[in-house]
């Protein structure tokens, strides 16, 4: 079937490449180190009928169904070269009337364009939900930083400006946020903290509560970059990692410039109010010690 014949004959036509009929389609974005996959994960598990197709990672511009860079049946990875060699094979499994969950990382909605679809001639009209995942800023960029520190290719210069242009994109995709929208957004602190958020989240995008646990640590991207051998979600600390992170120089870096991002700080004053102003304090002090952060 051609890609571009998928929205002219609605979900039906998705059948022969992805081996069922979807249900309820979703496309989910957020930075990554945001919680993106433990989210995936609990959606899959709380899926219409129990199954799921979720396409991990797509490339911008591309038809999804071609350009994943990983794939899950029922919250079970599969082998992405053989995923990618026949989907229809293993989507099967999902049954019809099942999710489709598609997942960006580093985009957002606002960056789906006429002349430049995010999902290039995937039709937009197909897509039941936009899926918006956020993160408290102090915690996201600790373990970005956390994640970049290991990778010996690359040079302190060059982590800094993966760090900086991540930042960037996090201030405009907490713009969306503020803005509403279409989208339902999903606060992953929040979404870690509360089974209440986690059902009222369910229930704006139209599924059944479930499984309303938090589930398997997921190893993409290695895991959680501080807790490797955490194999449940409730074990991780995700909400003290900046304090693990604060004497780290490179995380200093990010926090001094961050902190006089003025539009920056007045979505993050909005969104998590305890992170703006430990940044507020960073900035009027020009320092970063236990008494300026604690």
């Amino acid at each position: 079937m051609n890609a571009m014949a998928d929205g002219l004959m609605g979900k039906p036509a998705l059948r022969a490449r992805l081996g069922f009929e979807p249900g309820l389609v979703l496309r989910m974005h957020g930075m990554r180190r945001s919680g993106n996959h433990a989210i995936a994960s609990w959606l899959q598990r709380n899926a219409p009928e129990g199954g799921a197709l979720f396409l991990n990672n797509c490339r911008r511009g591309a038809h999804p169904l071609d350009a994943f860079a990983s794939a899950e049946v029922n919250d079970r990875k599969l082998v992405t070269d053989k995923a990618q060699a026949d989907l229809a094979a293993y989507g099967a499994e999902v049954g019809d009337g099942g999710l489709l969950l598609i997942s960006y990382e580093d985009h957002s909605p606002a960056q789906d364009r006429p002349r430049k679809p995010l999902s290039g001639h995937f039709d937009r009209g197909l897509i039941d939900h936009e899926v918006l995942v956020y993160r408290g800023f102090l915690n996201w960029a600790a373990s970005l930083t956390k994640k970049l520190e290991p990778n010996e290719g690359y040079s302190v210069s060059r982590r800094m400006a993966v760090i900086l242009r991540g930042v960037d994109l996090y201030a405009d995709l907490l713009g969306e946020v503020i803005e509403g929208g279409d989208a339902v957004t999903i606060c992953y602190d929040r979404w870690v903290a509360d089974a209440g958020y986690r059902a009222e989240c369910l229930a704006a995008l139209g599924l059944d509560l479930r499984d309303n646990g938090l589930g398997q640590v997921t190893r993409y991207g290695g895991g959680s970059s501080f807790q490797k051998e955490a194999a449940e979600s409730g074990e991780l600390a995700t909400d003290r990692r900046f304090v693990e992170m604060m004497q780290n120089p490179l995380y200093q870096a990010v926090l001094q410039i961050a902190a006089r991002d003025e539009t920056l700080v007045a979505r993050i004053q909005t969104l998590f109010p305890a992170d703006a102003e430990i940044l507020g304090r960073i900035a009027r002090e020009n320092t970063i010690s236990g008494e300026v952060v604690l």
